[in-house]
C-alpha cells in the first residue's frame, strides 16, 4: 500500500483530525465522543475480533480483569451435576436492523456450539443440555465466534445487538461503524462516536499513519519503525509490542490479555481524550 493511497482508507478527514498527545493517564476517567480509527495487518482473526466485539454481543463477556459477568445472558444457573443450564437473557435489546433479541435468536446462534441440546424456555430463557458436567460453560459463552445474530445468520453487512452499527463493510478490509443510542451499556462503555477498522499489510505503513496522525491505534509488531515512542503508548511494552497507540487515547487500567486488540473489545473499553 502506498503512501498516498493510505489516505483514501479514512473517511475522518485525517489531515484535520491529528489529536493532541494529552498525555492520559491510566487513571484517567472515560469520555464520550471521537472516532476511533485502528489498523490492523490483514484480514485476519484480529480483524474479525475488533469488528465483533464492535458490533455483536455474547451471552457472557470476560472483562479485562479476567472475570465472568454477563452481557446478553443476565443469569445463569445448572443442576448439581453442571450438566443442565438455564440462562435468562436480557429483555428489550433490538438488534441493528429493528428486529428484538429473543431466546430463539440466541438458540440459532448456538447451533454450532456442540451442546447435547439447546432449547427455548421462555422468550428470554434458554436452556442448555451437556453430554458431560462443566461447570466453566459461561466462560465459554464468551467465546467471539458464539456471538448473537438474528436467526443466528450471518449477512452480507455485519448485524448484530452491539454498541456499533456497521455503516459501511467492504470485503473485510474496511469496516465504519456508528455508536448505537440508546445502548443498555450506557454509561459502561462504547466510549466513542464512531469506530473505523482499515486493513494495512505493510507494518512500515502502519508505523507511518500512527505517526502522522492518520490512525489513532496500529497492530505493530515491533517499535523500531515507530522513531521517538515517548508520544506513544506501547502494549504490552516496547520489547513485546502488540499494539501501539496516540497518547490521545485514553488506556483503561486493565486490559485483556487474551488477544493484542484488548480480547477484541477495544471498540468499546477505550476512549478518545
Amino acid at each position: 500500500m502506498s503512501r498516498l493511497d493510505r489516505r483514501a482508507l479514512f473517511t475522518s478527514g485525517a489531515a484535520a483530525a491529528l489529536l493532541a498527545a494529552t498525555g492520559v493517564s491510566l487513571e484517567a476517567a472515560p469520555r464520550r465522543g471521537g472516532r476511533l480509527r485502528l489498523a490492523v495487518p490483514r484480514m485476519d482473526a484480529r480483524f474479525k475480533m475488533a469488528l465483533r466485539g464492535a458490533v455483536y454481543d455474547t451471552l457472557t463477556e470476560v472483562g479485562p480483569d479476567g472475570l465472568l459477568r454477563g452481557e446478553l445472558a443476565l443469569s445463569w444457573d445448572s443442576d448439581t451435576h453442571a450438566r443442565d443450564w438455564v440462562l435468562q437473557l436480557r429483555p428489550g435489546v433490538t438488534f441493528h436492523d429493528g428486529q428484538a433479541f429473543a431466546a430463539e435468536d440466541a438458540r440459532r446462534s448456538l447451533s454450532g456450539f456442540g451442546a447435547a441440546g439447546i432449547e427455548v424456555a421462555g422468550d428470554h430463557s434458554l436452556r442448555i443440555h451437556l453430554d458431560a458436567s462443566n461447570p466453566q460453560l459461561p466462560y465459554l459463552l464468551a467465546d467471539p465466534d458464539l456471538v448473537m445474530r438474528p436467526g443466528g445468520r450471518w449477512g452480507e453487512m455485519p448485524v448484530g445487538t452491539g454498541l456499533y452499527k456497521a455503516q459501511r463493510y467492504q470485503d473485510d478490509r474496511h469496516f465504519l461503524g456508528q455508536r448505537v443510542k440508546p445502548h443498555y451499556k450506557d454509561g459502561q462503555a462504547g466510549w466513542f462516536d464512531s469506530v473505523e477498522i482499515a486493513v494495512i499489510p505493510d507494518a512500515a505503513v502502519r508505523a507511518e499513519a500512527l505517526r502522522d496522525g492518520f490512525v489513532d491505534v496500529a497492530d505493530l509488531p515491533q517499535a523500531a519503525s515507530l522513531g521517538d515512542t515517548a508520544a506513544l503508548f506501547l502494549h504490552p511494552d516496547a520489547k513485546a509490542l502488540e499494539l501501539a497507540a496516540r497518547q490521545g487515547v485514553g488506556v483503561p487500567r486493565q486490559i485483556g490479555t487474551r488477544s493484542a486488540l484488548d480480547d477484541g473489545r477495544i471498540a468499546q473499553r477505550w476512549w478518545m481524550a
